[in-house]
């Protein structure tokens, strides 16, 4: 077995020839990583995110456009905000995090804020552990503005940058998340605080591996700090987020995740996702890795619209959503469930096919009533219409 310096220089040399010669590698932040989490048995996903594949141009080029990302506005709306929350040294949110999760400390009124530039994300990284270590000896409040944070996912590194970490007079460490959408009257749209929950818990998992190299071993708190505008204003306001179960979850999931050398060693040789390739060289490379599709991927995933597309052009269940996947056992495909429900396949000891059949059967006596219904109805309509006619006439139809 070679050592896993070599190990490690030939995955990142397989994943750069999968990118395409000259391709850079677009970075894997928390989001994707917690979209990642959600949906473990996607294979595609994986080796394209690991691989540091650009979806969205990926998806261009197959001719299957993505609806997914944020606008422009939203983004600089965004920066500004965050701006705002971070100006004079941080002191509002140093304030907010004084507030909301460690009252009873003493307040913020001389925050640390080391620097944490440094070259490439590895040396970002390897900054950012530093100051963190100095920040918990020096028992002070510190505030690490954009720190960059590395986990391992299924094999390959993933480099995080969270909006901001704190560091209180305690030693314990908090992940702050500012967001541009609003809180209105102390509370915010739960779908998109459940997004910043998820994302969120995977900054708080890559801060244990951080806290897991030191000793004593600092803690890192499970409550962040979600940071938004108040009502209708740019006045920023907080909340804390309890997001242990959203680590837990995250954490199992990423753990499932196929190794990313496993995945990219099953490809066949050649394999390649750069844009600029023929389209059906293109589409015969996506196609070759497996992949899970679901209706939540539309939210979360830049080739959704691709990957529904070839769902639905193979009959996969698995477009009608994951639960009624789930019920169907060994039915992966609309022509099998309707077999099986009709009773031309599957085994009637299955309770899937047995449930199916059951249907099947209480649909078709429910249609035969309502053709029974209708008959009579206009049977119904009938008589009365003619009954109407001879009242018109005299009792003589014309």
């Amino acid at each position: 077995m070679p050592p896993p310096r070599t190990r490690g220089t030939a995955l990142r040399h397989r994943l750069a020839e999968l990118r395409g010669p000259d391709v850079p590698a677009k970075a894997l932040d928390a989001r994707a990583l917690a979209a990642l989490a959600a949906n473990p048995g996607c294979k595609r996903r994986a080796i394209l995110d690991g691989a540091g594949v650009n979806k969205a141009v990926l998806a261009d080029a197959l001719g299957s456009p993505s609806a997914f990302g944020q606008s422009q506005f939203a983004f600089m709306r965004g920066n500004a905000f965050e701006a705002r929350v971070k100006a004079d040294g941080g002191a509002e949110l140093l304030r907010l995090v004084h507030e909301k999760l460690d009252p009873g400390a003493e307040p913020p009124t001389r925050a640390r804020v080391p620097e944490l530039t440094a070259i490439g994300p590895e040396g970002r990284a390897a900054r950012t552990a530093l100051a963190l270590r100095e920040a918990t000896e020096a028992a002070a409040w510190t505030l690490l503005d954009h720190p960059m944070l590395a986990l391992d996912v299924a094999g390959s590194p993933a480099f995080l940058e969270p909006d901001a970490v704190v560091v209180h007079p305690d030693g314990s460490w908090t992940v702050v998340e500012i967001k541009s959408f609003p809180m209105l009257d102390g509370s915010a749209d739960p779908a998109k605080v459940g997004a910043a929950a998820r994302q969120s818990a995977v900054y708080v998992l890559a801060l244990e591996e951080v806290a897991a190299r030191l000793d004593p071993t600092p803690r890192v708190r499970h409550r962040v700090l979600l940071v938004c505008p108040k009502d209708f204003s740019n006045l920023p306001t907080a909340s804390a987020v309890d997001v242990r179960k959203q680590r837990a979850v995250t954490g199992r999931q990423l753990g499932r995740l196929t190794r990313i050398e496993d995945i990219a060693d099953s490809l066949p040789e050649g394999t390649c996702f750069a844009p600029d390739r023929p389209a059906a060289e293109l589409t015969a490379a996506v196609e070759s890795v497996p992949a899970a599709y679901a209706p939540e991927c539309l939210a979360a995933c830049e080739l959704a619209f691709h990957c529904r597309d070839h769902s639905r052009a193979s009959g996969a269940v698995t477009t009608l959503g994951r639960s009624l996947r789930a019920e169907l056992g060994d039915l992966t495909t609309v022509d099998e469930v309707l077999a099986a429900a009709h009773g031309q396949a599957g085994d009637p000891d299955d309770p899937a096919v047995a449930a199916l059949r059951r249907a099947a059967e209480l649909r078709a006596e429910a249609l035969e009533g309502a053709a029974e219904l209708r008959t009579a109805a206009l049977k119904g309509a009938a008589e009365l219409h003619l009954t109407a006619l001879e009242s018109a006439t005299g009792g003589v139809p014309r």
